[in-house]
């Protein structure tokens, strides 16, 4: 019996995946390199290595190559603010002002360009509305609104600039929200400030908060918000899509912003890592807490964390403002870090009921399935990760080669 069997899957249906990336996205051009790891209660049942890490030098795809994971940073910080939850030190229901008194009078949009005409929230923005993106803060590159036009202005998110995490928090001060907190789901810097709570409540750098409470525990060793000296030569390029499947360089790994340590340390997308780190993240997730010995989080607060937190169970097609998404979201709401399934069947795809799930801007993606014990990595870097259905694809030939379920 094979592995894949012993593990439930069919072997031949799994190698279906590899073909499927090869011929549809890396083999025309389409994508630079793909890289999928596929897990049955921890253990390793599928890994695709595919393409070149570095095109334009021809460097082949590595299992350890590095890449940007950009919003897949976003359960990173939440695990980590929950650890403080955890201790006492802050509450999910504390309004956000209590730990940042700057933010006391924040008020809503109504129009103007700035000065902003504005109108007091229903009620004051909790810690949970930026697990949840329910805070009325926004994104710059959304394009939609004044408020997106003022933080692209402010080059908010622009983790290689010249501001910190302080810096931003201070920006934001001065910037109406899109709505009141609670009304809407936005994807947005919440994120951000979640993680800009984590430095100031532990009183160290986030870098260093996540080393001590994530990345070291988890034996997460290649995983950090820049890349190292000793990682220089496993670094992937990054490549922007262009008209007709085509791709442009984006990002050169030789002369890369990652190669230096950020001024904005980002919560919300500044990590960079590898496939096998994120499967040790997502492992403890799907162990709702633990791994090898590790505990990061307690079972019942990873519960917490992949439960519906949209008000009044709302799913996010009911809720969204935003004209950005991982993926289509009906049946879908959304916990405190990533997207959770609550009703499968309006997904359209084959899923769990209870499976979470996120994903980052260069077509990054990952999900942890509870009830089939399942964890799923795939890396690649092409933005924007609207290009391709990718992360449905995967889902449906990975499900299509699982014969033993659970539900």
């Amino acid at each position: 019996m094979s592995k894949a069997e012993r593990l439930g899957f069919s072997k031949a249906r799994l190698e279906r995946i590899d073909r499927f990336l090869q011929d549809k996205y890396v083999g025309p051009g389409r994508m630079p390199h793909a890289q999928f790891l596929l897990a049955r209660g921890g253990e390793i049942v599928h890994q695709s290595v595919l393409g070149m890490q570095d095109p334009e030098r021809s460097v082949p795809l590595a299992e350890n190559s590095v890449y940007r994971i950009y919003s897949m940073t976003k359960p990173v910080t939440s695990v980590a603010l929950m650890t403080l939850v955890e201790e006492g030190l802050i509450a999910l229901d504390d309004p956000v002002s209590r730990h940042i008194p700057e933010w006391k009078d924040l008020a809503v949009f109504s129009a103007g360009t700035g000065p902003y005409l504005t109108t007091p929230p229903a009620r004051p923005m909790q810690v949970v509305d930026l697990l949840r993106h329910t805070s009325g803060l926004t994104y710059g590159f959304q394009n939609r609104t004044n408020i997106d036009a003022a933080y692209r202005k402010l080059k908010l998110e622009n983790m290689h600039g010249e501001h910190d995490l302080e810096a931003m928090i201070q920006m934001l001060a001065k910037l109406p929200l899109e709505f009141s907190p609670g009304e809407a789901w936005n994807y947005s810097v919440s994120t951000d400030v979640v993680g800009y709570l984590v430095q100031k409540i532990a009183g160290k750098p986030l870098d260093q908060v996540f080393q001590e409470r994530i990345f070291d525990p988890l034996k997460m060793v290649d995983t950090g918000f820049r890349v190292r000296d000793d990682q220089k030569s496993r670094f992937a390029a990054c490549y922007d899509a262009a008209p007709g499947g085509k791709m442009k360089l984006q990002d050169d790994p030789q002369t890369s912003p990652y190669l230096a340590p950020p001024a904005l340390l980002s919560g919300g997308g500044g990590l960079v890592g590898t496939a096998a780190d994120y499967m040790r993240f997502a492992n403890m997730l799907l162990n709702r807490g633990e791994l090898d010995g590790a505990r990061i989080l307690a079972p019942k607060t990873v519960d917490l964390m992949a439960s519906n937190h949209l008000p009044g169970g709302a799913d996010l097609t009911e809720m969204s403002r935003s004209l950005f998404s991982e993926s289509t979201n009906a049946g879908v709401g959304f916990g405190l870090g990533f997207a959770v399934v609550f009703d499968p069947p309006q997904t359209l795809i084959p899923c769990s009921l209870g499976e979470f799930y996120w994903g980052g801007a260069a077509s990054t993606a990952f999900w942890v399935d509870p009830m089939e014990d399942v964890t799923a990595v795939f890396m690649t870097q092409l933005l924007p990760s609207s290009t391709y259905p990718i992360r449905r694809e995967l889902r449906t030939l990975v499900y299509s080669a699982l014969m033993e379920t659970n539900g």
